[in-house]
């Protein structure tokens, strides 16, 4: 089976000092950045998405310090290739599924949990793959909207954890 770990909107943005500062996002980032390697030491395959918005100024402006993946993230993943998205679905109006040709397993990871995460699992671009999205490699404006946002997708038992998917 071939799978692959797909990190959504690890952006400026996202952290201190940006529009939208969401809930430990420094503890999230530092867990996928540890993840990346061991998707990648046991073959699988990692894709990046970075949200860009058509607008010239605000939230995910194409051209603004927000928009920008974080360092760390470019950093582990070096050979990944990068997805711009405008939509919550990575999927929608995206080249994402080229990317994919080969995967049966496609992990999630990334932020936010309620929004972009949600929505790219629940997309009916993905429904000829086995999606999960890895619980603690998310994040969203608060603790209370990640957990639902997480019991929602459990009860489509679409969670899983990094200890269920990569053996220390």
């Amino acid at each position: 089976m071939t799978r692959t770990l797909l990190v959504i909107d690890v952006q400026n943005e996202y952290f201190p000092g940006g529009l939208l500062p969401l809930w430990k996002p420094d503890e999230v980032e530092a867990r996928i950045v540890s993840v990346i390697a061991r998707a990648k030491a046991s073959g699988d395959n990692v894709v990046l998405v970075r949200h860009v918005s058509k607008a010239d100024a605000g939230l995910f402006a194409a051209n603004g310090p927000g928009s920008v993946i974080r360092p760390a993230i470019l950093a582990a993943a070096t050979d990944a290739p990068v997805v711009i998205k405008q939509f919550a679905d990575a999927f929608q109006e995206t080249e994402l599924f080229s990317h994919l040709t080969k995967t049966d397993e496609l992990l999630i990871c990334g932020m936010m949990t309620q929004n972009c995460v949600v929505f790219t699992a629940l997309s009916r671009a993905a429904d000829d793959l086995s999606v999960r999205v890895i619980a603690e490699l998310c994040s969203a404006p608060t603790e209370t909207v990640h957990n639902i946002a997480l019991n929602a997708l459990g009860s489509k038992g679409l969670i899983a954890s990094v200890t269920d998917l990569w053996s220390s």
